[in-house]
């Protein structure tokens, strides 16, 4: 993630509804920052996605690069152990919460927090870009960032 801004989000593959509809809006996103000559007038990479599996139960490696290949070619799926995933979104503090009891092959929600983490080249938190924005507006926002960046390292 360092050098180069990034946008996480926290989600799982099961999802019937929002996490495909803000996964289509991250996509839309990455098309729109990395387009724009706010970017590439500075000399950092393009944005690094970054989708967080709430569900490491389910979600393999296999499973995210299959799930996320449907939404966009550069978003990055990352998963690993119960423990760690309850770790990173603890320092992300992202809420999460799996039902208890759940037999194994029996289907389930995760109930998770609905925002795409703007962090940058340094690794640092910048913003939280919320359901309430569009992709156009999520954008603008990522691009102002990445502007004032490129103008304090000139």
């Amino acid at each position: 993630m360092r050098g180069r801004y990034s946008l996480v989000y926290f989600g799982f593959s099961h999802c019937p509804d929002i996490c495909p509809e803000e996964l289509d809006k991250m996509a839309r996103m990455i098309d729109l920052v990395n387009a724009s000559p706010i970017l590439t007038s500075t000399s950092l990479p393009p944005l690094l996605p970054i989708f967080i599996t709430c569900d490491p139960a389910r979600d393999t490696p296999a499973v995210l690069a299959e799930y996320l290949s449907e939404f966009h070619k550069d978003i990055v799926g990352l998963t690993g152990t119960w423990e760690q995933i309850k770790d990173v979104c603890k320092k992300y503090r992202v809420y999460f919460s799996t039902p208890a009891g759940v037999k194994q092959g029996e289907d389930y929600l995760v109930d998770h927090s609905i925002y795409f983490y703007l962090m940058d080249p340094e690794g640092d938190f910048v913003e939280a870009i919320g359901r309430q924005h569009s992709p156009e507006q999520a954008a603008e926002i990522i691009l102002a960032h990445v502007g004032d960046w490129g103008k304090g390292r000139r």
